[in-house]
């Protein structure tokens, strides 16, 4: 009888394996652990964090509103060095300027000169958590202002 069962159990793991796998697919033999992997992939994939952009004087005034000559505010990792661009072509910017989805890390931000070529823009390193989040849910950052005209 003993016997029996453990052919029907290999015969049924068996036919788990062949039916239900392609022959790409990762088999996890502990349940536990792949549902742990799952989970923490799928939290990697959420963890998306909203960006505020604002300028800051030379004078060390945090900037929120008006319109200036900005081409783009970009996000570089200084891990994986993948950039994030809030490119938008043509003008003057409103602020403040909005990106969604970088994920978490240290990241140099800084901002490419706009068209008119009226401001001159410096960087700044700053770290992407929830450390970092401000009450309305984003993490504002103020690029400096290293000259304008």
């Amino acid at each position: 009888m003993k016997n029996s069962i453990v052919k029907i159990l290999a015969f049924a793991g068996l036919a788990i394996i062949f039916t239900g796998c392609s022959p790409n697919d990762d088999v996890m033999i502990d349940s536990q652990a792949n549902l742990n992997n799952k989970t923490s992939k799928e939290t990697s994939k959420t963890q998306a964090y909203h960006i505020r952009y604002g300028l800051l004087s030379s004078t060390g005034t945090k900037i929120l509103s008006g319109n200036y000559d900005v081409g783009s505010f970009i996000a570089t990792n200084n891990n994986t060095g993948e950039s994030y661009d809030t490119y938008a072509s043509g003008g003057f910017q409103a602020l403040p300027k909005y990106y969604d989805g970088i994920p978490a890390g240290t990241y140099t931000f800084t901002a490419m000169q706009g068209q008119g070529g009226w401001v001159g823009y410096g960087s700044v390193v700053g770290v992407v958590s929830d450390a970092y989040l401000d009450a309305d849910g984003y993490v504002t950052v103020y690029i400096p202002i290293a000259w304008e005209e």
